[in-house]
């Protein structure tokens, strides 16, 4: 499984090399690689089937960690691969002609390429590191894909809009497999799959399913996360089509899917689910209803039908399972449908607009037929896919073993989705088709056969599914039920269940969005109404915190990084005097033994003195030029007393260090103008204060050393084999060039680059008209 996945991949890339201009025919073509994952995956199907129910690819990565590029083949996986590939090879197809003339054609088969390829390493995977990656590039490759038409602002905002917050939920969901992989040990979702207590009943656990919770939220656009999805749809059609009904929303979902029944023992995971799902799934149908964009209107169906999906994984029976794993694909196939039919109106008519398009049946009709097709399923009427979709849902609420009180909410709130969402399927599905035909749209023809094929193609699976459920049920959505359910199920899809309360319900569903349809016409004046809540909106709130944290991380950065090199190293001076201090004196009793120490013989005095005095002149002179002589008579008197106390090596290389140095500093900073009076007599004085506090905490720390126990050991180590394994006798030579070689050749790169940058300082004029500060 790992080389199709990285031959995706590289067929991504390769696609760069195309030439749109010349090579525009052969787009078409390049459906083969989905079409050919799809005919790979199918051939599993048997085995996940009716064999060994999973099929395991074993490929190590960094085994030391436990980490691996294992990959499982069960029915979730099978159930979402096949719909990636799938309806990839039909979008693939219709990219194809919709994009035709586009220049940039070839970069946005790469992106979807990529995307398809990690959107497979997403549901394949069974290492939690592994899928964490993929889950980062589907991230990644649907941020170019949403921000395509790079000269719109909206575009780039959009993108940047899903970026952010599905990499922020993307970290998060990093940190819950760490802790995952800390408390079980292993990162392996199968084993994990065999001990799911081991979760549920640590103190860990509740911090999981929070920071799973919201990398999925992100994700799959739950509330109050969902805003993203509907700036998404300024990407072109195919994407919309692909990403936001069929896969990337949807991989959430599956990560809530694969871990239900590792994390779902305890209520606060099914609560969570229910209300958030709940929540997203009634406001998403509710503003639906009020836009008139064609896109806009089916991004908020995607959010409501996301929310169903959580919602009823929150419940968490097994007919709840059953019923999330059958609506994840009925709502791809006539979801995929109708944005591809958008896509088609936008292309032919150049309008979204559903105040203005009317009767294109009459020069459209496949196309007509494949939204009627699609609106019916949205709306659950029988013989199509929808139907049997919608009657488990009624099933799920109506069914459940709480109390009467929670049927009735669970019911009513399930049953106020459904009529918002017929409604909203009549409005994108069929309202385009009927009616009189405008005059300007009478000069509109039949579109390519490569835009109308995809959606009649998925219509009429959605027909078949629903005249023939067995078909996809005992293959499919059976297999996945059981992988979500975490046990073998035997359920199944009936076309009639006889007269029953759930055929009640779904009948009220169908009267009313019915009447909801004709009710509510799209205009300025019902979009309108959204705009005063504007100002109430998850997304303004998210917007005015992200405006608060730049502000606060400018104010910040201007405080701490003035630009002034002096701030720094006082910060760093006194953040360290601060921690170590503290640390010094809270954690262990200082103890300073002085009987030990030598006395203080007269030529050591005489150092000291002229120490003192060069630091005098160092922090007074206003010549720079002394003030580099005094840093020199320092580094002398540092090397006088390694001598005194018997460290020639180190005083030679402290001798050629002060030396080099002196002689850098006076080439480099004797062009540099005077001195500046930057400080005052209080200045002064902090600085003083500061730096003999430092100077008190170094003296400390070296007299409580001589009187703490030493482990010469490694000492010792360098001794001993400085010679024997580096062949050389300066033992510090040895350390700084071979045991930690890597360390001084960085050093020293950090230098050269240091160097370079002065010396570009340095070589630096002002071009004509500019000011020279």
């Amino acid at each position: 499984m790992l080389l199709p996945i990285i031959i995706t991949f590289l067929l991504a890339f390769v696609m760069l090399l195309f030439k749109p201009q010349k090579m525009a025919r052969f787009f078409k073509f390049i459906s083969v690689i989905p079409l050919l994952l799809f005919l790979y995956l199918l051939s599993y199907l048997p085995a996940v089937h009716y064999g060994v129910k999973s099929v395991f690819f074993k490929n190590d990565w960094i085994p030391s960690l436990g980490i691996s590029l294992d990959f499982k083949i069960d029915g979730l996986s099978m159930l979402f691969s096949l719909m990636i590939t799938g309806i990839g090879t039909l979008i693939y197809l219709y990219a194809a002609e919709y994009l035709k003339k586009d220049e940039n054609i070839h970069r946005f088969y790469c992106y979807l390429t990529l995307f398809m390829g990690a959107m497979l390493g997403v549901v394949l995977s069974d290492n939690l590191i592994t899928l964490f990656v993929f889950w980062e590039l589907t991230s990644i490759s649907s941020y170019f894909l949403i921000g395509y038409n790079t000269n719109e602002e909206d575009s780039r905002k959009s993108a940047l809009w899903a970026l952010s917050l599905t990499g922020l939920g993307g970290f998060l969901m990093l940190a819950s497999f760490s802790l995952i992989g800390m408390v079980s040990g292993t990162y392996s979702i199968n084993e994990l799959l065999t001990q799911p207590g081991i979760l549920v009943n640590n103190e860990y656990y509740y911090i999981i399913i929070s920071l799973l919770f919201a990398g999925a939220f992100t994700k799959s656009a739950q509330f109050p996360f969902h805003f993203w999805l509907p700036g998404a749809m300024k990407a072109p059609t195919p994407v919309s089509a692909y990403l936001h009904s069929a896969t990337m929303v949807k991989a959430g979902i599956y990560l809530l899917a694969r871990f239900s029944p590792i994390l779902s023992g305890d209520e606060v995971w099914n609560y969570n689910l229910m209300i958030v799902g709940g929540i997203t799934m009634l406001i998403g149908a509710l503003l639906s209803i009020f836009h008139k964009d064609m896109k806009g209107l089916l991004a908020y169906t995607t959010i409501s039908a996301l929310g169903i999906i959580v919602f009823l994984l929150g419940i968490g029976t097994e007919t709840a399972y059953y019923a999330a794993c059958t609506f994840i694909l009925v709502h791809a196939l006539y979801k995929a449908t109708l944005f591809l039919v958008t896509g088609i109106v936008d292309h032919e008519t150049h309008t979204r607009d559903l105040s203005v398009l009317r009767g294109l049946g009459k020069v459209m009709p496949p196309v007509a037929i494949a939204a009627f097709i699609a609106a019916l399923s949205s709306a659950g009427i029988p013989l199509t896919f929808g139907f049997l979709s919608k009657e488990l849902f009624y099933g799920v609420t109506t069914g459940t073993i709480w109390t009467r009180e929670s049927v009735f909410i669970l019911t009513g709130i399930m049953l106020l989705t459904n009529v918002f969402l017929t409604s909203a399927g009549f409005l994108a599905g069929i309202r385009p088709f009927f009616g009189k035909l405008p005059q300007e749209f009478k000069k509109i023809h039949k579109p390519n056969v490569f835009l109308w094929l995809p959606p009649v193609v998925l219509s009429f699976l959605t027909l078949f599914f629903g005249v023939l459920p067995a078909i996809v049920d005992q293959t499919v959505i059976n297999a996945a039920t059981s992988a979500v359910f975490g046990k073998s199920t035997d359920m199944y899809l009936v076309l009639w269940h006889g007269f029953n309360m759930v055929l009640l319900l779904s009948i009220i569903t169908i009267v009313l969005g019915t009447v909801l349809y004709f009710t509510i016409k799209p205009s300025n004046k019902n979009e309108g109404r959204l705009k005063g809540l504007d100002d109430f909106s998850p997304q303004t709130i998210i917007t005015n915190i992200a405006v608060g944290i730049r502000l606060f991380a400018f104010k910040y950065t201007r405080f701490f990084h003035n630009g002034y090199l002096r701030i720094y190293i006082l910060i760093i001076i006194l953040f360290f005097t601060g921690i170590v201090g503290y640390k010094l004196f809270a954690d262990v009793p200082l103890r300073v033994n002085t009987e030990g120490l030598s006395e203080f013989r007269i030529y050591e005095f005489i150092v000291f003195v002229i120490t003192m005095i060069a630091i005098y002149i160092i922090t007074n002179t206003t010549s720079r030029l002394t003030s580099i002589a005094a840093l020199g008579v320092v580094g002398y008197s540092i090397c006088l007393i390694f001598v005194f106390y018997g460290a020639p090596d180190l005083a030679m290389t402290q001798f050629a260090i002060d030396t080099l140095t002196v002689v850098l500093f006076v080439l480099v900073l004797f062009k540099l103008p005077p001195f500046l009076k930057f400080s005052n007599g209080k200045i002064q004085f902090r600085d003083g204060i500061i730096s003999v506090s430092f100077g008190v905490l170094i003296s400390l720390i070296t007299l409580q050393a001589l009187v703490s126990p030493a482990d010469k050991s490694v000492s010792k180590f360098y001794a001993d084999n400085a010679y024997v394994m580096a062949k050389g006798k300066n033992v510090v030579n040895v350390i700084l060039v071979d045991y930690r070689g890597f360390d001084t050749m960085i050093e020293t790169i950090v230098l050269s680059i240091a160097a370079i940058g002065v010396y570009s300082i340095l070589k630096y004029k002002t071009q004509d008209g500019e000011k020279s500060e």
